[in-house]
């Protein structure tokens, strides 16, 4: 069982001016999977903040997917790439560009996002956008390789043979 962290970046939604959205949705896309919630917390954009909160969430409580939603945009109050830059040990960036690439089909407004992923031990963090519809359409994208990507990274899956039926655009013999 794959456990789950949620972490809304915010300011306005950490002081109650904003329901969060985003984050419910990301609890109800991940409700029917294997995933098991332990950790949604709403927290404002402050770097030493969300810094803490992501190294708790992989040092002490282990989480194996780690998803954040907010702070990814232009606003100098958006810092939650750079606030994960300083706790990955190796960045994922092919997230970070599907979302980019997929979102930008349905509004180039996407390519104004600057989420990024990565792991930190036998964790995977990833940014999503702050708009409940970016983290939606995201997610669709995402889930169908987490869990397989992060049983390699925990040593519980292999990669792929070449000849897997399951590699996109491959020929059956």
């Amino acid at each position: 069982m794959m456990t789950l962290a949620i972490v809304t970046v915010s300011d306005r939604c950490s002081e109650g001016k904003r329901i969060d959205k985003s984050g419910k949705i990301i609890q109800e896309m991940f409700k029917n999977t294997s995933c098991k919630l332990v950790s949604y917390e709403v927290i404002p954009d402050e770097m030493d903040i969300i810094e803490n909160h992501l190294k708790k969430l992989v040092d002490e409580m282990s989480v194996g997917l780690i998803l954040t939603t907010g702070g990814t945009g232009f606003s100098k109050r958006d810092i939650t790439p750079e606030a994960t830059k300083k706790v990955i040990e190796r960045e994922v960036p092919g997230f970070g560009e599907v979302m980019r690439l997929e979102g930008f089909k349905k509004t180039p407004l996407a390519l104004l996002s600057r989420a990024i992923a990565g792991l930190r031990k036998n964790s995977l963090i990833i940014n999503l956008p702050g708009s409940s519809r970016g983290v939606e359409e995201s997610l669709e994208i995402l889930m169908p390789v987490l869990e397989h990507g992060l049983g390699i990274l925990r040593g519980t899956a292999e990669h792929p043979s070449p000849s897997s039926p399951r590699r996109r655009g491959s020929k059956s013999n």
